[in-house]
């Protein structure tokens, strides 16, 4: 199974990247620059893993298209607006006044390959361009698909995740606070993807909101890797720089806990947002695979 969703994960980044670089190509009047700094970030590289979880979802909640967005095209392009928003969170989070990264997904950081200020506009840039993408692709459901990822990467989200995860630098950490961080700076985004496609698919507000509820989940198990794998994996496994959260004093469940016991919490969360999947679709392929997408989300080396 782990092989054939390895293909499966290769055939949807593909049509991913392909969709990527048409979106942001067919925009005219952008500065070379401009253009060049949101090539650099949205085209190099990564996991592609939030559009393929709204596209996976999407997949696994229609069964009568005119319930939904019945073209999967659509789907594809809106899925392709919330990697958008990611590469920018990325963008900003890199820069020396936030994380001071200098090297994402192997590559040199926005503001290493361009400078600070072209790197702020190239992250400002891909955050309105996706929000146009969602607007035009969300048919009938435009209105509610925006506002729900809205809310996700607004300052009660996703921002305001890393405005807590800035403040929380040097502090004695606790549970609540870290949870709280993990919460809206990364898993905020991840339910939104489950979220989305949800919507898009035509699944009822209850059924939607019970994959956002399990996106959540596995959103905490994804940072709880993450925190896991920056202290445990090399440069050349993650593409960026290990050991950062710990010279930072980031507020981490390594930090608060030790790894052993930020492992088996990983894990729970993982196994609970699995739950979540299980019980809101239907049994098929499509749900097979979405929920080995969600295992593989917490159980990686990179």
């Amino acid at each position: 199974m782990r092989s054939e969703l390895g293909d499966l994960l290769t055939t949807e980044r593909q049509l991913v990247e392909k969709e990527l670089r048409r979106l942001l190509n067919r925009k005219r009047g952008v500065p070379t620059r401009l253009h060049q700094a949101m090539r650099h970030s949205l085209l190099g590289g990564g996991k592609r893993l939030r559009p393929i979880i709204s596209l996976w979802t999407w997949d696994a909640v229609t069964k009568d298209r005119k319930r939904g967005v019945g073209n999967r095209e659509a789907v594809l392009r809106a899925a392709c607006a919330v990697e958008m928003l990611h590469t920018y969170s990325l963008i900003h989070d890199d820069l020396p006044a936030m994380d001071d990264d200098i090297l994402r997904r192997g590559r040199p950081t926005c503001h290493v390959a361009f400078d600070e200020p072209t790197a702020i506009l190239a992250g400002d840039g891909l955050q309105a361009l996706a929000f146009q993408v969602l607007a035009e692709n969300g048919g009938a459901k435009a209105g509610p698909l925006v506002e729900m990822v809205a809310r996700a990467v607004g300052p009660a989200g996703m921002v305001g995740g890393q405005q807590d995860d800035l403040d929380s630098e040097g502090k004695e950490p606790d549970a609540r606070l870290v949870r709280g961080i993990h919460l809206k700076k990364t898993a905020a985004l991840l339910g939104v993807s489950f979220g989305a496609g949800a919507l898009l698919g035509g699944a009822s507000a209850a059924k939607t909101d019970q994959l956002t509820r399990a996106g959540l989940d596995l959103g905490l198990a994804f940072q709880g890797a993450d925190d896991l794998l920056d202290v445990t994996a090399t440069s050349a496994q993650l593409g960026k720089s290990p050991g950062k959260d710990v010279a930072a004093g980031k507020a981490t469940w390594v930090g608060l806990e030790g790894l052993d016991k930020a492992r088996r919490r990983t894990e729970r969360y993982g196994k609970k947002g699995l739950d979540g999947l299980s019980g809101a679709l239907k049994p098929g392929v499509h749900r097979d695979r979405l929920i080995a997408l969600g295992s593989l989300m917490w159980n990686r080396d990179r």
